[in-house]
């Protein structure tokens, strides 16, 4: 077996020393390399599993938002309730209260008669007479026509006797004209025109009238006294012609008195277009 020398031995020694500690160094390296790696190259997926799988912060949240064809929620009061009593039609108050009104009774007409039979030919007083008759009054609405709405305040129909009697009388506030498209003189008319004869006033039960227009011209006289005509004038002794003649009652005849729901009294005086009359009744009828 060799030997080594002493020189040989020291050199042994240093060569394996060396080793060692290049050994231990290198056990060093490769720990601190697999130290760094491992704090610093996380995988790319872990990182944003992380982002994702995190609780939202609270101070980024947003609210839930409502979608917009959801009802809207109604935060206003509610409407009242109309009561009975408004949802009721009001009664009619005034004259209109007294439309569709007719009442029935008795009129004392008084009749006085003039001629022209003076040696003269002035005119004169020739008789009077007197009767009691049955009659109506008839309240409507105001007409309308061609021209407008009859402005009284109510339409207005008296009726004294029957038209054939003598004495009768007939008064009427208003008509509509639907007859010929002219006058007597020719004259173009429209056959639906309003034709309004009185003038009413009405005030709390009072009533009182006046004959503006007898409407002559346009031959549709309807205010009129029935009286009957001597055969030959200014000879009454020879008779008078059967069933009398309706005379035009004239411009400024009055009619007065009280009308009311249940009752109606009134006065009426005038005269004839042609002079050869007077007449005054007196009217008192109930609502019927």
């Amino acid at each position: 077996m060799t030997s080594l020398s002493g020189a040989g031995v020291r050199c042994a020694r240093v060569v394996v020393a060396a080793g060692v500690c290049a050994g231990l160094l290198c056990v060093l390296l490769t720990g601190c390399s697999a130290g760094g790696s491992s704090n610093s190259a996380e995988p790319e997926g872990s990182s944003a599993s992380a982002a994702d799988n995190a609780p939202p912060s609270p101070a980024t949240t947003e609210p839930t938002s409502v979608p917009t064809d959801s009802p809207a929620i109604e935060t206003a009061a509610s409407p009242p309730v109309a009561s009975t009593a408004d949802t009721l039609p009001s009664e009619p108050t005034g004259a209109s209260a007294l439309w569709g009104q007719q009442y029935s009774g008795t009129a004392q007409v008084t009749v006085d008669v003039y001629d022209y039979c003076s040696t003269d030919g002035s005119r004169r007083f020739a008789d009077t007479k007197t009767y009691s008759m049955n009659a109506t009054l008839d309240l409507s609405r105001p007409r309308t026509g061609e021209g407008g709405t009859e402005t009284n305040p109510f339409s207005l129909l008296l009726a004294v006797g029957q038209p054939s009697e003598a004495g009768a009388v007939s008064f009427w506030s208003s008509a509509v004209s639907t007859g010929s498209s002219q006058d007597l003189a020719g004259n173009p008319r429209d056959p639906n025109l309003l034709l309004t004869y009185w003038e009413l006033a009405w005030d709390d039960g009072e009533l009182s009238g006046r004959l503006t227009d007898p409407h002559t011209e346009q031959a549709v006289a309807l205010n009129l006294l029935n009286w009957p005509s001597l055969l030959v004038p200014c000879r009454s002794d020879l008779g008078e012609l059967p069933g009398g003649y309706p005379h035009a009652v004239a411009e400024g005849t009055t009619l007065d008195g009280e009308v009311e729901g249940g009752s109606a009294n009134l006065t009426a005086q005038g005269s004839t277009g042609d002079g050869q009359l007077e007449f005054r009744f007196d009217f008192s009828g109930a609502s019927t």
